[in-house]
């Protein structure tokens, strides 16, 4: 599988989020030569157990974090952060869940824009919103180097990749810039290997910082 870097849009101080933002951010990717394959979408539920007897409480996760990704249609992901978990299942796992009334989502949330191909690139930048709303969250950024699945092995070229993207964007004076917070995958027993668990774990990190203004 080839690597993936997913970044969230770091507005200015004093400064909020907007879709013109996102339109510049697609304009900049188009400015040096990306080519536009696409739409895309990942979607995201943060789950909350139904309990039945207060007692069980400590035997359930608080909340998790399940995952549909478009890379793999077929699997649903489950992120239990405090445990440092990432459990891949088959998509019916959502359907089993809300036949066993065992959890239910506190809210969901749709990452979706536009791909574009540069050489062994592939960069999607799309915007992060409430299922049934327009109501901006976020903008997410996912850079993929095709040609490599070794997270040591791709991180230098990545780091290259994105100083370029970088200098792009600063011609348009925007506010704000775009942050990649680096994971210790090592942690949910994840190897240097890169799978769509680690997709996974980048996004939980990114949306656990939206969580509190998304309900």
């Amino acid at each position: 599988m080839s690597i993936k870097w997913v970044l969230c849009w770091q507005p200015n101080a004093g400064t909020t989020i907007n879709s013109q933002i996102l339109i510049e951010v697609c304009k900049c990717v188009e400015s040096i030569n990306g080519v536009k394959e696409g739409g895309w979408k990942n979607t995201f539920c943060f789950y909350k157990p139904m309990l039945k007897e207060q007692a069980n409480a400590s035997e359930f996760p608080q909340r998790f974090l399940g995952a549909s990704l478009q890379e793999q249609p077929d699997k649903f992901y489950m992120a239990l952060s405090r445990k440092r978990l990432i459990v891949e299942a088959e998509s019916s796992m959502q359907t089993i869940m809300e036949n066993l009334q065992s959890y239910r989502i506190k809210f969901a949330l749709n990452c979706e824009g536009f791909q574009y191909r540069l050489g062994d690139f592939r960069v999607r930048v799309g915007k992060v919103v409430p299922i049934n709303s327009e109501n901006l969250r976020g903008i997410v950024m996912e850079m993929e180097y095709l040609p490599i699945s070794s997270w040591k092995t791709s991180h230098l070229i990545m780091s290259e990749f994105l100083e370029i993207l970088k200098e792009t964007l600063g011609k348009k004076s925007l506010p704000g810039h775009f942050v990649h917070a680096e994971q210790n995958f090592s942690e949910f027993g994840l190897s240097d290997q890169y799978t769509s668990r680690h997709t996974v774990v980048q996004y939980a990190s990114i949306l656990a910082q939206m969580s509190t203004t998304a309900q």
